[in-house]
């Protein structure tokens, strides 16, 4: 069955936030995909061929990502000792419609997510850029947006201020999210990324709806490279055990 997510009772101090998300994510549904131009493969289901890992070289031994029964699948169980380790596409994109399905297990205690127009720092070894969250432990936080922009570090959607931190209040009370022991087992997830506009739409219910002008166009971003094009890639998160599958990885880019 459905794992339907309900905000319950506004408290008085998250009803403002709550309110904007809403309004927001209204706004955002009617913001359908209706270009006419093909769907990209960019996963085929048996390798990892136009994705490269990227982490830190201690962390370049470890077989986090493989690919098994047609899926790309992160695994980090019972490995804990890692920073970020990242599946990133080759390619980069500017405004796009990326569509992709994953398999999220109950009792997972990792983070993941998809990173879209970001870029990432070999010498550093970090990934600069805004991801779209996908998050077991609280499923109620999947589609919501982190910047993991160096010099920036904060939630972008729901608009929190810097320092501060979402909680369930501020998601859609539609949201629904499933685990891979309950039908159908697999999440839908659509992000549009056009301009300074990125939404994101979790099993047919819209989670997101962010304008990023002044902040995916300023100075931070565009010294980094990113914000408003750069690579995709998805999330191993830091010290973090996780196992997640993904599949059906497509995207349509408008008409030049």
């Amino acid at each position: 069955m459905d794992t339907r997510l309900n905000a319950g009772k506004v408290l008085p101090g998250a009803r403002i936030v709550l309110f904007v998300v809403l309004a927001a994510t209204a706004g955002c549904a009617s913001r359908r995909d209706t270009q006419s131009d093909p769907w990209q493969t960019l996963f085929n289901g048996r390798d990892l061929t136009g994705w490269t890992v990227k982490c830190k070289p201690a962390d370049q031994d470890k077989d986090f990502w493989q690919v098994e029964d047609g899926c790309v699948i992160a695994d980090s169980m019972g490995r804990p000792d890692h920073d970020y380790v990242w599946l990133v596409t080759d390619r980069e994109y500017s405004d796009f419609v990326l569509r992709l399905s994953f398999q999220a297990y109950r009792g997972n205690p990792g983070n993941s997510g998809v990173q879209i127009r970001s870029r990432y720092d070999d010498q550093a070894g970090w990934l600069d850029g805004p991801q779209v969250d996908i998050h077991p432990p609280d499923p109620w936080r999947t589609g919501m947006i982190w910047d993991e922009t160096r010099g920036s570090g904060r939630w972008l959607f729901p608009p929190v201020p810097k320092g501060q931190w979402v909680n369930q209040l501020m998601a859609n009370p539609d949201l629904v999210f499933h685990y891979a022991d309950e039908e159908p087992g697999w999440n839908s997830l659509e992000i549009a990324a056009a301009g300074a506009m990125v939404s994101a739409t979790l099993n047919g219910v819209p989670v997101t709806c962010y304008d990023g002008t002044t902040v995916l166009d300023d100075d931070i971003h565009r010294q980094r490279g990113v914000g408003l094009k750069g690579h995709i890639a998805l999330q191993i998160h830091t010290k973090d055990q996780l196992r997640i599958r993904f599949k059906d990885i497509v995207l349509r880019e408008p008409a030049p």
